[in-house]
């Protein structure tokens, strides 16, 4: 029951932190149709620029300041390169925020070097919260999941109770209507743009200090976030939290599972049969946990096209 408890937290502390990531990458490929594959380039930013920031001022105020730095590269990605190709289409959309992830690499691989980085715990949260059997649970998890939850309370009301998310919304599904009645969209694109590479700043700055901060964090989390947004539904939030739960419980138990297809063919005395065939039938679940997110994805791409919870075109 410990395992079983401990496996569940991680899963959904895991999927918040999922979340988190693919917050901004919702707002800007499901509502505004950039293919941003440098995403999780912005995610990898906010570590680097909180663990440069952390000595100077600390980790509270680099924790607020890294999301910021994030975000006016953001705006800059947008004004200066992306607003240049968007009307020739994805491809070249695709493109250039694929080279530029190269690029963002690259540049933090000469500037931190191409290893892992010593961005520690802050001393205030580097405690366990509470402790089941001989297993003690790190209160910092905690800390990430709350502010997850935090961050998608705040989206969610800024979109559908304040003037801005009317603006925002409007300048996204209806621009030529938002233009009509005075709203600049261009510059609500920008916006929109550098608000959502600074929610993926704050997240790695958040978690680049719990887990490992090194040059390849955006490969290991880039297309996962893609995963869940596709899963959950374009353009939508509550889906982005349901299917970044959902990828964040299933990876953490698989991860723990030993059994093999062949353990289960056993039960029917096919277990010789299923040994001999071999492949598949005989791999542990705990090595194909990395690739049950897309597995989950072609299923429910196959039993509903528009995701979890995307509006139906």
């Amino acid at each position: 029951m410990d395992t079983f408890i401990f496996s569940l937290l991680n899963g959904v502390i895991y999927g918040l932190l999922l979340f988190m990531v693919s917050a901004g990458l919702t707002l800007i490929f499901g509502m505004m149709g950039v293919l941003n594959f440098a995403h999780a380039s912005f995610y990898m930013l906010g570590a680097y620029f909180a663990f440069a920031l952390q000595p100077a001022l600390g980790f509270w105020w680099a924790l607020i300041a890294s999301p910021l730095l994030v975000a006016a590269v953001g705006v800059i990605v947008e004004r200066y390169l992306l607003r240049r190709v968007h009307h020739h289409g994805h491809a070249h959309e695709l493109l250039l925020t694929f080279g530029l992830s190269f690029i963002i690499t690259e540049l933090v691989k000469l500037v931190f070097g191409n290893y892992p980085v010593n961005y520690r715990l802050p001393a205030g949260l580097d405690f366990s919260a509470f402790s089941l059997g001989a297993m003690n649970y790190p209160a910092y998890r905690l800390f990430m999941g709350g502010l997850a939850v935090c961050m998608f309370i705040a989206i969610h009301l800024l979109l559908t109770r304040t003037r801005v998310g009317i603006v925002v919304r409007s300048a996204i599904h209806r621009p030529r209507m938002a233009e009509a009645l005075g709203h600049n969209v261009p510059l609500v694109f920008m916006g929109v743009f550098g608000f959502g590479a600074g929610l993926a700043g704050l997240a790695g700055a958040v978690a680049g200090a719990f887990y490992t901060t090194n040059p390849n964090m955006a490969l290991e989390l880039g297309v996962t976030i893609f995963v869940v947004v596709v899963v959950g539904g374009l353009g939508s939030l509550q889906g982005a939290m349901l299917a970044s739960l959902l990828i964040g419980v299933i990876t953490s138990f698989a991860v723990g599972i030993d059994a093999t297809l062949a353990d289960l063919a056993n039960v029917v005395g096919a277990r010789e049969w299923a040994e001999g065939v071999g492949g598949l039938l005989t791999l542990k679940v705990s090595s194909l946990a990395a690739t049950l997110p897309f597995a989950l994805m072609l299923l429910i791409l196959t039993l509903r096209p528009a995701g979890l919870m995307g509006e139906k075109p």
